[in-house]
């Protein structure tokens, strides 16, 4: 994995140490906990969303819908940072974006429930980060916040679940974050080998 720390819009980069070639976007996409104060300008979350709109569903049915804040919109942003977990509070405060994620439980054609629904909204989050990677735009996705909060906070329908909590912004310079979060980000990305996830023809039978 490379680990370059600059002054750029990119304060640090980590590439993947993948065993394959990857686009740069996708091996370079990581989850920051440090982010600048500058604004991601509009027309950028505007394509960001626009790349999930466009993500594949089951059925077409789009049961994905999200809640965007910036921090010029200061009482909104306090109120969304209130329904995270005190730990994701700390740093996910100076984020200028937030956004969450929300799943439609049922299908639109017979009001049953829709058990693609979450996956639908994770392929669409993960069109938003991909396309956020394109523009400078950097997303850490929280599973620590309170839904109940987050429904109460937003006035959220019985209907639709909040699923994922998400902070976006440019990474900040690390030499101005604190000790510990520093740490965190300098530390090296790692997954699993494939030989652990992926398996040939059969459960557990080498893929490669």
């Amino acid at each position: 994995m490379t680990i370059r720390e600059n002054k750029s819009p990119l304060a640090l980069e980590k590439q993947a140490a993948s065993d394959y070639p990857l686009h740069e976007i996708v091996g370079g996409r990581w989850s920051p906990r440090y982010f600048s104060s500058q604004p991601v300008p509009k027309e950028k979350i505007g394509a960001m969303l626009e790349a999930a709109r466009w993500a594949a569903s089951s059925r077409n049915q789009q049961p994905w819908r999200f809640i965007v804040v910036t921090a010029d919109q200061p009482e909104l942003h306090a109120r969304f940072v209130g329904t995270l977990m005190e730990a994701n509070q700390k740093w996910a405060q100076e984020a200028p974006l937030l956004i969450l994620g929300i799943a439609k439980r049922n299908w639109d054609h017979n009001d049953q429930p829709n058990g693609y629904a979450w996956y639908d909204l994770g392929q669409a989050v993960s069109a938003l980060a991909l396309q956020g990677m394109a523009e400078g735009v950097y997303i850490h996705q929280m599973g620590g916040f309170s839904k109940d909060a987050a429904r109460a906070a937003f006035a959220i329908p019985e209907a639709y679940e909040p699923v994922v909590a998400i902070a976006a912004g440019y990474p900040g310079v690390l030499d101005e974050a604190p000790d510990d979060i520093r740490q965190r980000e300098l530390s090296p990305r790692s997954r699993k080998p494939l030989s652990e996830l992926v398996y040939g023809g059969e459960w557990g039978a080498p893929w490669d």
